[in-house]
């Protein structure tokens, strides 16, 4: 696959407001530099994770939602999509299957942006929240098959919601990534963008450790910075050219 390679679409599905930012927000705006129709589909608002006394779920939703916006903004998604389920309480279900199903066939991206559900130890000191363990599981059944298959969740089609076949999947990746998307020219982007999540980097300024990341991903790659992933081709480019032809 080629490293300039620009779908036209792209939808990034995970957890909880900041986790795209941290994640793939690079790789995200500089497609949107391009023209790509860029979405935001978070399956929580992060409800839970405003540890203030006094602080509500309620209010913690209406915060994290408009940060999560503001971001988007910086990054130039043209949608941003809540589905609310409750934070820290994320389940990857039939119930939610179907939501993220309906959301792509909504949106209809080319490509399918996500976490990596396998990935539990993550360093000497952090595990991975399993909000988004259990959301990459979701974008990943909801995509495939489930999401292009008409005769599943053939109810949908009431709502004047088609069946809808994604072309890729980008699994954000740190360790055992096969695609390095350059992101030197967005940086600041990203950069920015967890910014506007004042709520969570409170006094600290998050530039230089995701600077840090950013060029340790990139060091055997000769970019200044770098997002990875690993890309799985769900259409061949052969048989997205006909697809495309023949509409």
């Amino acid at each position: 696959m080629s490293k300039a390679y620009i779908p036209e679409s792209a939808l990034a599905i995970f957890a909880h407001p900041d986790d795209i930012e941290f994640s793939c927000a690079g790789t995200l705006a500089r497609w949107a530099r391009t023209g790509a129709r860029i979405g935001f589909l978070l399956l929580t608002s992060g409800d839970v994770g405003i540890a203030q006394p006094g602080m509500t779920r309620q209010r913690a939703t209406e915060i994290r939602e408009a940060e999560s916006r503001s971001a988007a903004e910086i990054i130039g998604a043209s949608e941003v999509i809540f589905l609310r389920e409750p934070d820290g309480l994320l389940e990857a279900n039939l119930e939610l299957r179907k939501k993220v199903v309906r959301e792509i066939r909504r949106f209809k991206p080319e490509v399918v942006v996500c976490g990596d559900p396998t990935i539990v130890w993550a360093g000497d000191d952090y595990i991975n929240h399993p909000d988004h363990r259990a959301a990459a599981l979701a974008a990943l059944d909801a995509t495939f098959p489930a999401a292009g298959q008409p005769n599943l969740f053939e109810e949908l089609e009431s709502e004047g919601i088609l069946a809808h076949k994604v072309r890729k999947v980008y699994a954000s990746m740190w360790d055992e990534a096969d695609v390095y998307i350059n992101i030197e020219d967005t940086i600041d982007v990203k950069v920015n963008a967890l910014r506007a999540h004042k709520s969570q980097m409170g006094d600290w300024d998050p530039e230089q450790q995701i600077k840090a990341w950013a060029s340790e991903r990139s060091k055997k790659m000769e970019m200044a910075y770098a997002e990875g992933f690993k890309v799985v081709t769900l259409i061949s480019d052969e048989d997205w050219a006909k697809r495309n032809s023949a509409q």
